[in-house]
C-alpha cells in the first residue's frame, strides 16, 4: 500500500479519540500520520519492508503506550500511542498488498513484509495488488473520509493533500514501473 494509505489508516484510528477525548484527537492524528508513514522511510535506504516494518514488535509498543497515555494523558502520550498503534498496523497491513518487485502487479515477488519474530518473509496476500493501483486508492479514499469529514484545519488539509499525491501517484505508478523495467531502470 502507498505511505499515504497507511497514513489516512493512521487518522481512522485516532478518530476513536473524538467521542471519547476531544482535546486529544489533533495530537493523536498527528501521531496516526507520522506513525502510518515512518515504516516506509526504510524503502530508499536499506531494505524495504524489512527494516523499519515489525509486524509483531510493534504491537509491544503499543501494549506500554496505550496505558501511559490512558494513565497521564498529554498531547505527547496521546500522539505517542497513536504512533505506535500506526505503525503497528501499518507493518502488519503490508501483508495484504503485493510483493516488492519493480513491477509488482506481475506478481513476481514472494516478499510482503519481513517478520523479524520467525526470520523469514511473509508472503503478500494481493488484496490490494500493489502500491499505487486502483483498490490502493480506493482504499486512501475510504480512509480519509475521517480526516476529511470529522476534523478540521491541519488534519482535514493533510488529509485533503494526503489524498491528492495518492490519485497523482496512481496516475503514473503503472507507466513508470513498464517504463523503468523496459529501460533497464
Amino acid at each position: 500500500m502507498m505511505s499515504t494509505t497507511h497514513a489516512a489508516i493512521g487518522v481512522c484510528l485516532a478518530a476513536l479519540t473524538l467521542p471519547v477525548a476531544p482535546e486529544f484527537a489533533i495530537p493523536a492524528a498527528i501521531g496516526g500520520i507520522a506513525g502510518g508513514f515512518f515504516p516506509d522511510f526504510d524503502v530508499a535506504v536499506v531494505a524495504h519492508r524489512k527494516t523499519l516494518h515489525f509486524p509483531e514488535h510493534y504491537w509491544l509498543a503499543v501494549l506500554a503506550a496505550f496505558p501511559v497515555a490512558v494513565a497521564w494523558p498529554t498531547d505527547y502520550t496521546v500522539g505517542a500511542a497513536f504512533f505506535a498503534l500506526a505503525a503497528a498496523v501499518h507493518s502488519v497491513s503490508d501483508v495484504f498488498g503485493g510483493g516488492l518487485g519493480a513491477r509488482p502487479w506481475a506478481n513476481d515477488d514472494p516478499r510482503g513484509v519481513y517478520s523479524h519474530y520467525r526470520g523469514e518473509w511473509i508472503r503478500p496476500r494481493r488484496l490490494i495488488p500493489y502500491d499505487g493501483s486502483p483498490r490502493d486508492l480506493f482504499a486512501a479514499a475510504v480512509c480519509s473520509l475521517p480526516g476529511l469529514l470529522l476534523y478540521d484545519g491541519f488534519v482535514r488539509n493533510a488529509s485533503a493533500a494526503m489524498l491528492a499525491v495518492s490519485a497523482a501517484y496512481v496516475a503514473v505508478r503503472k507507466p513508470i514501473g513498464n517504463f523503468a523495467a523496459r529501460h533497464d531502470l
